[in-house]
């Protein structure tokens, strides 16, 4: 472990417990404008990507009244909303980051929009810890492909395979792989045997300090 250098985070589902607002946020835009119960959406598949990729499906499917870009800052709008009520940051996570800020750079690295970033690190003061902030807006291809991770690590300033990431998604860890990092997947989100093609896969946040912090 002692030849890494960086520990890079997904944002939501390992700094957050914010898919299932996400989703929650996306169904009750849905259900006003009249597709509750006919949006054909699976919101489990689009874990790890970003809120353009669900919408952008969504009207594939259908021809609302409203542009994509309004449902998006609409959708948002309720997000937010729904995050500084709940504040659903994973209560192990401050310790952890301040215990790993002492030995290692530490990234973000999110399919979500800047503006979402923000808004969840400054939460508990936890932006504090991070580094480098990389949103899907920065990049030209979300997860599954690499480029998130690698221009994480890029201004970083660190070589891809000295790099740790921390991920809850398929789509994250298979990202993070591509991108020649090894992956700590855990099970906040997918089972063991979803996240199988990881590095390591734990439970718990308490396994990530021992893996990152005790050798």
């Amino acid at each position: 472990m002692n030849s890494s250098e960086a520990v890079i985070f997904d944002m939501d589902g390992v700094i957050v417990d914010s898919e299932p607002l996400h989703e929650q946020a996306f169904r009750e835009v849905l259900d006003e404008i009249g597709y509750g119960q006919n949006h054909g959406l699976d919101f489990t598949e689009y874990y790890g990507k970003s809120d353009r990729v669900v919408w952008q499906d969504f009207f594939a499917r259908h021809q609302p009244a409203q542009t994509l870009d309004e449902l998006a800052d609409w959708k948002q709008r309720r997000f937010f909303e729904l995050l500084r009520a709940d504040e659903p940051v994973f209560e192990p996570l401050p310790e952890l980051l301040k215990k790993l800020s002492s030995r290692y750079r530490l990234g973000l690295a999110s399919g979500s929009a800047h503006r979402v970033i923000r808004e969840v690190l400054a939460l508990k003061n936890l932006g504090g810890f991070f580094s480098v902030a990389v949103s899907a807006e920065d990049v030209a291809h979300g997860k599954p492909a690499p480029d998130i991770f690698l221009r994480a690590a890029e201004l970083l300033k660190v070589r891809p395979g000295r790099c740790w990431v921390i991920e809850d998604s398929v789509a994250g860890v298979e990202g993070a792989l591509a991108a020649g990092m090894r992956v700590i997947g855990i099970t906040n989100t997918f089972s063991a045997a979803q996240l199988q093609p990881a590095t390591h896969i734990v439970e718990t946040y308490d396994a990530i300090d021992r893996l990152l912090l005790d050798s």
